[in-house]
C-alpha cells in the first residue's frame, strides 16, 4: 500500500491513486472509468470552453469525490471492505445498529460510515454509545421483559438515525458468554422475544442476526476494532496490536502472528473451532490467531472461586464479608476466614483453578493447555480492555478516571491486591468511600485474578507495558474499542 502512494504524483484518494485521464487503484487502472482531471482546451474557444468544459469538470470534479471501494466476498472468516478498485453508488451515508448483550449489561452502539467505510459523525460524536444493567441473562425466566429492557436504546436509534434510512440500516444483536451458559432453552426463548422486538422496528432486520456469537467471532471482531480505531489496518505484522479482552463470562485473546506460525498451528479437531484464520484488510493478509476462553470471565471465575471453596472457607474475600455471589441463575455461598482475605493463599487458589499445570502438547501453551499462537511481533504491544480498564480504575491504578486509556505494567495489578486483600471490609468503605458494595465485596478476587490471568496465564512479563483501554481516538473522538464496531463494518459492507 505505501508503496502505491509513494509512486502516485497525482491525486491520492485513500489507496486509490487518481491521474490524469485515468484512474489507478493498487497499480491497475478501474474498469470503465476516466476521468479528465484537466480537460484539454488550447484549440477551443472560450465559448466552447463555457459550454462544454464546465460541466466536464464539474462531472470530473463529482467523480473524484466517489471513492473507489471494493467488496471482498469472506474466505475463511470475512474480509474487511478497504480495497479499492470499484466505483460504488455515491450513497452518502451507511448506518449501523449493533446491541451487545453481554453478561453485566446491555449496550447499544450506533454508527454512521461515508461510502468508504470510514466513521462520521452521528450528531457531535462518531458513536452513539448507552447501556442498561442487567445484561440479558438476567431475564431468563422472563424472556419477554428481557427484550423490553432494550426497548429505550432502541428508541435512541430510532430517534438519532433519519427516519428514510431506517429500512436500510442493518440491526443486530449479538449476545455473548453470558447466554451462552444458561441451561436448556432459557437462552432460545430470550432471544425469540428479542427477534420480535427488534423486527419490528423498522430497521433492516434478518432473525439470524439475533444470535449467540462464538468467543473466537467476538475475538476476531475486537482485534479488527481496536487496529481499525488505531490507523494500523494494512500495515506490517508488527505495527499491529493484539488484544486481550475480559468480559463477564469469558476472556478472549487476538493478535496477528507469522505465516510460520500460521501454517504450524494445530488442526482444529472434530467440533472445535480452528483458532487461527486469515483475514484480508487494506491490501494485507493477516494470519489472525483467536482463541476465547468460556467460564474465565471476571463474573464466572468469581463462581468458580466459590464453587471451589465449598464447604471450606475462601481465602478471597474480605472479613465482614455476608452474603452470597449469583452468577448465571446459580447462587454461591461463602464462607469467610476469620482473619479475611489473603493474598498468597487467593493467589494459590485462582492458579489451581487456572489450570496453568496442564499438559501441553504444543511448544507453548497459555494455561488448560491451551496453544498460545506462538507470540512473536504481533503480540508485542497488548491491548487489554473491558473488565481490566475498570477495575484498574476502582483499584486507583487509573487515578484519573477521564481518560480513555492508560499505559501500565501487570505488576500494578499485583500491587493493588496485595493492598486490597489486606483489608477488611469495613477498611475499604473507609479508605475508598466511593467505590461501591458490589465491587468492594469481590475487588481482593478481582485484582488476584487480573494479575495472574496476564502474568502466569498469558505469560505477559510482569514488568511489560500494556495500555490498558476503554476508548480509542479516532479523527478527534473517542470510540469504544469494543467488537461492536468491526461487526458493524461488515454489516454495511455487504449492503450495498
Amino acid at each position: 500500500m505505501s508503496e502505491d502512494k509513494l509512486g502516485c504524483n497525482s491525486v491520492w484518494n485513500g489507496d486509490c491513486c487518481v491521474r490524469e485521464g485515468d484512474a489507478v487503484c493498487n497499480g491497475k487502472a478501474s474498469k470503465g472509468l476516466f476521468l479528465n482531471l484537466m480537460p484539454k482546451s488550447d484549440s477551443r474557444s472560450l465559448s466552447t470552453l463555457f459550454f462544454l468544459g464546465l460541466p466536464l469538470a464539474l462531472l470530473s470534479a463529482i467523480m473524484v469525490l466517489i471513492p473507489c471501494v471494493m467488496v471482498h466476498k469472506p474466505e475463511m472468516f470475512w474480509y474487511l471492505p478497504f480495497s479499492y478498485g470499484k466505483i460504488v453508488p455515491p450513497v452518502s451515508k451507511k448506518y449501523a445498529v449493533i446491541f451487545d448483550a453481554g453478561s453485566s449489561g446491555s449496550r447499544i452502539h450506533i454508527y454512521c460510515f461515508d461510502p468508504n467505510y470510514e466513521l462520521v459523525k452521528v450528531g457531535n460524536e462518531l458513536e452513539i454509545f448507552m447501556h442498561s444493567e442487567p445484561g440479558l441473562s438476567d431475564f431468563a425466566k422472563d424472556p419477554r421483559k428481557g427484550a423490553e429492557s432494550l426497548r429505550p436504546m432502541l428508541e435512541e436509534a430510532l430517534r438519532v438515525i433519519p427516519a428514510e434510512q431506517h429500512s436500510t440500516t442493518p440491526l443486530r444483536l449479538g449476545a455473548t458468554a453470558g447466554l451462552r451458559l444458561l441451561p436448556g432453552d432459557e437462552a432460545v426463548n430470550l432471544l425469540k422475544e428479542v427477534r420480535t422486538l427488534l423486527g419490528s422496528s423498522g430497521f433492516m432486520f434478518q432473525p439470524e442476526w439475533v444470535n449467540i456469537i462464538d468467543g473466537t467471532q467476538e475475538g476476531s471482531y475486537q482485534w479488527v476494532t481496536t487496529n481499525y480505531l488505531r490507523g494500523s489496518l494494512g500495515r506490517r505484522l508488527d505495527e499491529t496490536v493484539g488484544i486481550v479482552d475480559l468480559g463477564g463470562g469469558s476472556v478472549q485473546m487476538a493478535y496477528a502472528i507469522s505465516d510460520e506460525d500460521y501454517i504450524n498451528a494445530p488442526k482444529a479437531g472434530k467440533d472445535e473451532v480452528a483458532s487461527v484464520q486469515q483475514v484480508k484488510l487494506l491490501n494485507m493478509t493477516y494470519n489472525l490467531y483467536v482463541h476465547s476462553y468460556l467460564h474465565y470471565g471476571l463474573l464466572a471465575f468469581r463462581a468458580e472461586v466459590f464453587k471451589h471453596s465449598e464447604g471450606t472457607t475462601c481465602p478471597c474475600v474480605a472479613k465482614d464479608f455476608e452474603g452470597s455471589y449469583m452468577y448465571a441463575g446459580v447462587k454461591h455461598m461463602a464462607a469467610v476466614r476469620d482473619e479475611g482475605s489473603h493474598y498468597m493463599d487467593c493467589r494459590a487458589l485462582v492458579v489451581k483453578i487456572l489450570n496453568v499445570d496442564h499438559a501441553c502438547k504444543h511448544l507453548k501453551c497459555t494455561f488448560g493447555g491451551v496453544w498460545n499462537g506462538g507470540g512473536g511481533d504481533g503480540f508485542k504491544q497488548l491491548f487489554v480492555a473491558s473488565f481490566f480498564f475498570d477495575k484498574a480504575v476502582d483499584a486507583g491504578i487509573i487515578r484519573n478516571k477521564k481518560v480513555a486509556s492508560a499505559v501500565v505494567a501487570p505488576s500494578e495489578f499485583e500491587r493493588a491486591a496485595k493492598k486490597f486483600c489486606s483489608l477488611s471490609l469495613a477498611e475499604i468503605v473507609q479508605r475508598f468511600p466511593k467505590l461501591k458494595e458490589q465491587k468492594r465485596k469481590y475487588i481482593c478476587l478481582d485484582l488476584v485474578y487480573q494479575y495472574i490471568l496476564l502474568v502466569t496465564g498469558f505469560g505477559i512479563d510482569p514488568n511489560q507495558k500494556v495500555t490498558l483501554v476503554k476508548k480509542i481516538l479516532h479523527r478527534g473522538s473517542e470510540v469504544e474499542a469494543s467488537w461492536p464496531l468491526g461487526s458493524a463494518i461488515e454489516l454495511v459492507s455487504g449492503y450495498q
